[in-house]
């Protein structure tokens, strides 16, 4: 009997345990925790190799946490976002207030977070011996006005200027079409890939291309100063002036970037719709503190919160 009696408690027991973790358990089924749990984010492409840094290190630093990135176009990031599919996408634009609205609307208030600077880079094959280029001169190759390497430097020996993105729908293109050709179309003939390693590649191997990519791409990871750029190719400095000279034009430098003297900046943010401040709250604060921000200092990027060092740099 006293066994009998001992099993139905054991089995009470079991039961109550059993209504309690049904009773503890989230109602939307998530299980992170600021510092653990897995989830999936979000990151525009461009954007890749500093974000992937960035959740290296974090996962080194919480063991329990996994982030599984997916770097996908930007209009794709946002989409992921208003779909509840993510809490977290990383993108070089704020939330639209229609976007905004539509997460309003579900009793959602998502938070936006600066969390650095980055710069659009020029890049051209390594046989190209032009060098500088105005805003107004790409402007023009962007809208079809100009289509021949002679209409932008006279004395030049290549014919068909060839321009690549890295895909149609990036924030390249958006930034293209918004910032250097004030909304005017883009000429057809300008070809997209699909990443930025492909442009990067396309360019390397074709003496008449030039593409539009993220700087940081292009950081030399093995050059401690950031003053080091990618050898596979030439990357340009631009002027915000009629005429482009060594004088008035920059190279996409982080102090250039940081003051504003590059003409092609663009912010990094992260767009975060968590209202359980769970695992998506803990990377985005991670991202913006003194150690993810010293990341992205390192990186050639401008971070939102750190100082940036000033150098003298002369091109060679």
């Amino acid at each position: 009997m006293k066994t009998v009696k001992q099993l139905q408690l054991l089995g009470l027991a079991v039961i109550l345990v059993w209504v309690s973790a049904c009773q503890n358990k989230p109602k939307d089924g998530l299980t992170d925790t600021y510092t653990s749990g897995v989830i999936a984010i979000a990151a525009d492409e461009s954007f890749q190799p500093i974000v992937q840094e960035e959740v290296d290190v974090f996962e080194g630093v919480f063991p329990l946490a996994g982030i599984v990135p997916r770097y996908v176009t930007e209009v794709e990031a946002v989409n992921l976002l208003l779909k509840d599919s993510l809490r977290l996408a990383i993108t070089s634009r704020r939330l639209t207030p229609e976007e905004m609205n539509s997460f309003n609307s579900r009793k959602f208030f998502p938070q936006e977070i600066k969390i650095a600077t980055d710069g659009l880079a020029l890049i051209t094959n390594k046989d190209n011996p032009d060098t500088l280029i105005t805003v107004n001169d790409i402007r023009d190759i962007l809208t079809g006005k100009a289509t021949q390497w002679r209409e932008i430097y006279p004395a030049s020996q290549l014919k068909d200027i060839r321009l690549v993105f890295d895909n149609k729908n990036s924030s390249t293109v958006r930034f293209a079409v918004d910032s250097i050709c004030k909304g005017a179309p883009l000429a057809d003939q300008i070809k997209a890939l699909k990443t930025n390693r492909e442009v990067i590649d396309f360019v390397s191997k074709t003496p008449d291309a030039i593409g539009i990519i993220g700087v940081n791409w292009l950081s030399d990871r093995n050059d401690s100063t950031g003053l080091s750029f990618s050898k596979e190719v030439r990357v340009m400095s631009v002027s915000a002036a009629d005429k482009a000279t060594p004088e008035n034009s920059f190279k996409p430098y982080q102090a250039y970037l940081f003051y504003g003297d590059y003409p092609l900046t663009r912010s990094i943010y992260v767009l975060l719709n968590d209202p359980r401040s769970a695992l998506p709250w803990g990377f985005a604060s991670f991202l913006a503190s003194d150690r993810g921000q010293r990341i992205i200092l390192k990186s050639g990027l401008v971070p939102a919160t750190q100082p940036v060092r000033v150098v003298n740099i002369k091109d060679k």
